[in-house]
């Protein structure tokens, strides 16, 4: 008996059923526990100790149902790489329930990779270990940096194949989300014309995530702004760091803010804006410089869905979230500068308003034009521009220009980012520090991924659990470990990264 593994409260699993399919994990023949993260169990006020036996191992396995679970497979719709597919679902992910953490806030718990569901369209519901561990690896990793996302409370193997390109270990992720609701989830019942499920889903948003927007004049407007803002800075921390999700599908975006989902992910090594790494984004749609764009395209979808419910003409519905929809652009790009001047140690907001802010971008667009042009690293580049002093140092430019080919191009800008710097005020050593903390040494580079992952499929998680550590702090340089933040050699570049379903 796992004699309350977790305290669930199940807000989800009281909407009505057509909401989602009732459906319990499938067992597997040999689970193993391969790590569990002690630190967001501890958040989540779950015993750690408890999870580590043999009924929390089966639980994380699916084998085990544990006290006050209400398993479920969550149903929604979306647009996949702009094409329209009206059911989706949680094609091999149980939602055990919810927990309440030491915050206050409610979390999912879910399992990935938990066998078949009614949602699987002949999927076999599994996950292979790779797909499993780039999840753990990136969400954890993501965490450290400060980014929203979902985060990986285990992984264990199944002891069972999966059949992919070839035969692989089996394994499952616990997922831990604010949140597993989607732009699709509203698009499910809007499509089906569904009002009352739709009012539904959106009062259940409202009391889940956004209290506040219930006093608003308008509360399913004033929803639909929060979800707004918080992709705006959401895909603003992505581009900072150099982050491409790879499949922006609505299905696959969280109205929590979260990021959800890391499938074909990857983070830049040498900048260029149109850098793509997903093998199924043959188009591109979903690069790097293109994610902005495709954002305001998913809440275009989200808006479309909820008009319905703000009013019986539908112009004027229209012409209400349209106001709102507009504003997309011109928040990214505040919530982009403020994350891209902090990169390069602008923290104070500019003396001269609209005209100066301009400038920074300038200085901003400027900066990154210079890495695209000598296919420089970007996140090296970043941590050693914040070594370099506002005064010019021969000894200390010298280096850092000799990360690009054409140094000359990038000298011609350091004038223009020290007077910028000088309205600042604050010291060397503080400004660096201040870099330093937002501009991480330690990133999930692919090579280093794959690498963790080859040696996991032959038993070998030494790679893995060394990586997780390192990347737990991304920011504070290890002494030991400096191969975990050099770019990859010419041998040891990824090109392409896979979903694994």
């Amino acid at each position: 008996m796992d004699q309350g593994l977790f305290a669930f409260d199940n807000s989800y699993a009281r909407l009505p059923e057509r909401f989602f399919a009732h459906q319990e994990p499938t067992p597997v023949a040999a689970p193993r526990l391969l790590r569990l993260n002690t630190l967001l169990a501890s958040e989540l006020e779950l015993d750690s100790a408890a999870l580590k036996t043999a009924d929390g191992v089966n639980v994380f396995a699916g084998n085990h149902l544990p006290q006050g679970a209400s398993p479920l497979s969550m149903a929604y719709a979306g647009h996949q790489f702009g094409n329209w597919v009206p059911q989706l679902g949680d094609g091999r992910a149980v939602l055990l329930g919810e927990v309440i953490d030491r915050h206050g806030q409610r979390r999912d718990i879910q399992l990935k990779g938990a066998g078949p569901t009614p949602y699987s369209r002949m999927g076999d519901g599994r996950a292979a270990i790779g797909p499993v561990l780039r999840e753990y690896i990136v969400s954890e990793a993501m965490a450290a940096m400060a980014v929203p996302t979902t985060r990986a409370l285990a992984a264990v193997s199944t002891g069972e194949a999966v059949f992919r390109e070839r035969v692989l270990p089996g394994a499952i992720l616990t997922r831990v989300a604010t949140s597993h609701i989607r732009v699709g989830t509203f698009q499910f019942f809007a499509a089906r014309q569904d009002i009352a499920g739709l009012g539904q889903l959106a009062d259940h948003v409202i009391a889940r995530h956004y209290p506040e927007a219930a006093a608003a004049a308008q509360p399913y407007l004033a929803m639909f702004e929060t979800i707004l803002n918080r992709q705006a800075h959401l895909i603003a921390r992505w581009m900072a760091i150099g982050f491409i999700h790879g499949v922006m599908n609505t299905d696959n975006m969280s109205i929590a803010g979260e990021t959800i989902d890391y499938g074909p992910c990857a983070f830049m090594d040498v900048f260029h804006p149109e850098t793509v790494f997903s093998s199924i984004d043959r188009d591109g749609r979903y690069a790097y410089i293109n994610q902005p764009g495709i954002g305001q395209w998913n809440l275009a979808c989200l808006a479309q869905s909820l008009l319905p419910l703000l009013d019986p003409s539908e112009d004027v519905a229209v012409a209400a979230i349209k106001d709102i929809l507009d504003t997309f652009p011109q928040r990214f790009e505040a919530a982009y500068r403020r994350e891209m001047g902090a990169k390069l140690g602008l923290t104070n907001a500019p003396a001269g308003g609209k005209e100066d802010a301009e400038g920074d971008m300038n200085l901003i667009r400027d900066w990154l034009q210079a890495l695209a042009d000598n296919h420089v690293d970007f996140s090296l580049a970043h941590r050693h521009l914040g070594s370099l002093d506002i005064t010019s140092d021969v000894a200390k430019d010298a280096a850092f220009l000799a990360l690009f080919n054409e140094p000359e191009t990038v000298a011609e800008w350091l004038p223009a980012w020290r007077q910028r710097l000088a309205a600042e005020a604050s010291s060397d050593s503080q400004r660096q520090a201040n870099m330093m903390a937002v501009n991480a040494l330690y990133i999930p580079r692919n090579h280093l991924v794959e690498e963790a992952i080859a040696a996991a499929e032959n038993d070998d998680f030494g790679p893995f659990d060394e990586l997780c550590e390192v990347l737990s702090r991304p920011f504070e340089a290890q002494p030991g470990r400096e191969r975990f933040a050099e770019p990859p050699t010419a041998e040891q570049v990824v090109t392409q990264t896979f979903c694994g379903t």
